[in-house]
């Protein structure tokens, strides 16, 4: 049994709820335990991320956060460096599964997010799982 970090950066909670019941739900399904810990925002992600696998207390990572673009150039920054941040992490064995929605508008989010839509948040989750499989298959 694997125990699982989840990392949220809680910025639209009625968003995140979904993507966080998605994610624990498809740990639980898979027979695993986890934890939630919040972060500012979707750039803190990888960052907490590289933090708590210094601890070597999780075997697998889930970034979760909703991006949803704006009127300036920031929208392009934090969904292209978090998503680089956390490549980074699994480049160097790190297990972790991407659950960042980055989005035009919030009805294009709610689809994502929500479970019994596209799921996203499950789907972060199940990669995270993926990559942890295969790390221990390869060590």
């Amino acid at each position: 049994m694997a125990h699982v970090l989840i990392a949220e950066a809680r910025f639209y909670a009625h968003l995140n709820d979904m993507l966080l019941a998605g994610a624990r739900g498809a740990i639980e399904a898979a027979g695993h335990t986890h934890e939630t810990i919040m972060v500012p925002g979707a750039l803190e992600l990888p960052g907490a991320i590289a933090l708590a696998a210094e601890s070597e207390k999780y075997d697998a990572f889930v970034a979760l956060g909703v991006v949803i673009r704006g009127e300036t150039y920031h929208f392009e920054i934090v969904a292209g460096e978090s998503a680089r941040g956390l490549l980074a992490l699994t480049m160097d064995g790190i297990a972790v599964g991407n659950g960042i929605l980055t989005v035009e508008n919030e009805a294009q989010a709610i689809v994502r997010a929500d479970p019994n839509q596209a799921n996203k948040g499950g789907g972060g989750a199940e990669a995270a799982l993926a990559l942890m499989a295969l790390r221990e298959r390869f060590s």
